[in-house]
Parts: structure tokens; sequence; C-alpha cells
């Protein structure tokens, strides 16, 4: 008997946190008011069949009313006529009109308090619809909200882990860049000390074109040096003279 309560523990407890999952609160609430104006509308339908039962009773016992007036009358136009006889028939049936309409007005006056007791407690399951509507629609927006922050804060920490991964990359590349840099930096270095100088003997257009300006400009510059060595006479005798 333990093992199966436990075991019906168990299945219940599993089956709540199932139900738990698949409820959504905004319909449990909407239908929970449905239910409730579902109820407010049967009371009304009740105090509406009341009133016109009780209409009906009224006109019946207006009925009576003139049926007693009319049986006193004809009694007393029996009794001028000399006959008691039909006198006494038309008072007989005018007792039993009278206590018929005594029912009826009872029946009213019964009927009068039950629509009293209808229409009170219309009103308060009125007044209660109106306030679980307005509480209803509280916690649906309270539960719309927690909803959202839920999302967000799902976001945020799914936001957290990429920019997790992304500063990981981001220092790596600030890392890889620092090296490039350095090597850059040393490649330069080297090659102003003259430690990469270029031996292939191969030479761009330019560079070729500005080593043979500077060898001209040298020989001439030497060969200004050697005329200006040598004595007047012979100076006038070269050709540059």
């Amino acid at each position: 008997m333990g093992m199966l309560s436990r075991m019906s523990t168990i299945v219940k407890s599993k089956m709540n946190r199932i139900l738990d999952s698949a409820e959504n609160p905004n319909e449990t609430l909407d239908f929970a008011y449905e239910k409730q104006l579902e109820m407010l509308r049967g009371v009304k339908r009740g105090v509406v069949e009341m009133v016109a039962a009780k209409h009906r009773i009224q006109q019946q016992a207006t009925s009576l009313q003139s049926n007693v007036a009319r049986l006193s009358e004809q009694a007393g136009q029996a009794m001028e006529a000399g006959r008691e006889d039909l006198a006494r028939l038309a008072l007989q049936r005018k007792q039993v009109a009278v206590i018929e309409l005594q029912g009826l007005d009872e029946q009213i006056a019964g009927m009068e308090m039950e629509q009293e007791k209808l229409t009170a407690a219309e009103q308060r399951l009125q007044a209660k619809v109106t306030a679980f509507r307005t509480k209803k629609e509280i916690i649906k927006a309270q539960y719309t909200a927690a909803q959202a922050q839920v999302r967000i804060g799902s976001a945020l920490s799914g936001l957290s882990e990429e920019m997790g991964d992304i500063s990981l990359a981001v220092e790596r590349a600030e890392t890889k860049t620092a090296n490039l840099r350095s090597r850059a930096g040393a490649i330069d270095e080297l090659t102003q000390l003259g430690v990469l100088n270029d031996f292939s003997g191969s030479q761009d257009p330019l560079s070729k074109e500005l080593e043979a300006i500077t060898s001209a400009q040298s020989v001439e510059d030497e060969l200004a040096a050697l005329k200006s060595g040598l004595p007047s006479a012979e100076r006038k005798q070269l050709p540059g003279a």
C-alpha cells in the first residue's frame, strides 16, 4: 500500500508539472471570466422570467378583480329583480373569486420577494464579475510584462555569451596585429641597418636612373677638380677651356 501511495504521489506531481508548463494563465483567466459571465447571464434570465411570471399573475388578479366587481353588480341586479337565488349564486361565485384573488395576491407578494432576492444576487454577482475582470486584466498585463522580461533576460544572457566570444576574438586579433607590427618594425630596422639589402642585383628603373645621374655628377666633379689643378696655359689648350 505504501508503494502504491508513493507511485500515486509521484504521478500526480509529474502531472502537475506538465499541466503547469502547458497552462496559459491568460487563457485560464479568460475562461474563468467567461464562466462567471455565463452565471451572470443565468441569474439575469431568472430575474426576467420571475418578472414575466409575476406580470402574468398580476393580469390574472386584475381579471379576477373585474370579475368580483361584475359578480357584485349581478347580485345586486338579481335582488332588485326579486331573484334571490341568482343573487346567492352570484355571491357564491364572487366569494370563490375573492379567495382565488387572495391566493394570487399572496403569490405576487412572494414573487416580489424572490425578485428582490434575485435582483440583489444579480447585483452582487455583477460587482464580483466586474472586479474579477479588472483583476484579470491586471494579472494578464503583469504576466505579459513578466514574459517580456524573461525574453529580454534570455536575450541579454545570450548576448553576454556572444560578447564574451567576441571579446576573445578581438583580443586574439589585437595580439596578432601587435605581433605583425612588431615584425614589420623589426624588418624596417634591419633594412635601415643594411642587414636586409637586396643582393640579387636586380634594381628598379628609377634606382638605376638615379645611380646613373649620381655617377655622371661624380665624374664631372672629379674632372673639374683635375682642371683646376693644371697650369693656366695647359687649361687653355683643353677643349672645354
